[in-house]
């Protein structure tokens, strides 16, 4: 991809925009941040042709993150990214724990303890409503991501 800048105010915007630091262990601090400033868009690690960015969140949990290089030809810069999962592990669990929890509610009330049918069916629809819900806030932090990495740096 294309940038609109240079590669010197790509590095500045860089410098200016990230929080050092180890994007794949990223630990959201939730209401600790309250102590904490956290004024750069970005969390990663950068140098001279390759970065790993991640945003900088303190109460969302990070599960994507940007690794990629960039490098100045022809006069215009060339970035290529991609978006990465911190871990599969966590985007599995994100993905499969309402179905887990679907199943196991499930053999609760038919085995265990034996509610009202209006209970049995407003359970399973909260839980098939937070399975449809994780997956689509997986997506959207995926597509955040990238959409706030191509405004800040002008990429085409």
């Amino acid at each position: 991809m294309v940038s609109k800048i240079n590669i010197d105010e790509f590095r500045n915007r860089l410098m200016a925009n990230t929080k050092i630091g180890s994007p794949k262990i990223k630990i959201p601090m939730g209401f600790l941040a309250i102590f904490n400033s956290n004024q750069k868009c970005f969390y990663g690690n950068f140098d001279n042709s390759n970065f790993e960015l991640t945003t900088n969140s303190d109460f969302a949990p990070v599960l994507y993150f940007l690794r990629g290089n960039y490098k100045s030809a022809e006069n215009k810069l060339l970035v290529n990214y991609s978006v990465e999962p911190v871990g599969k592990l966590r985007i599995a669990w994100v993905k499969y724990f309402p179905l887990m929890l679907l199943i196991m509610c499930n053999y609760l009330f038919y085995y265990v303890v034996i509610p009202p049918k209006e209970v049995h069916i407003t359970f399973n629809i909260i839980i098939v409503l937070i399975a449809i819900l994780s997956v689509w806030l997986l997506q959207l932090q995926k597509k955040k991501l990238r959409r706030k990495f191509n405004k800040i740096f002008a990429i085409i």
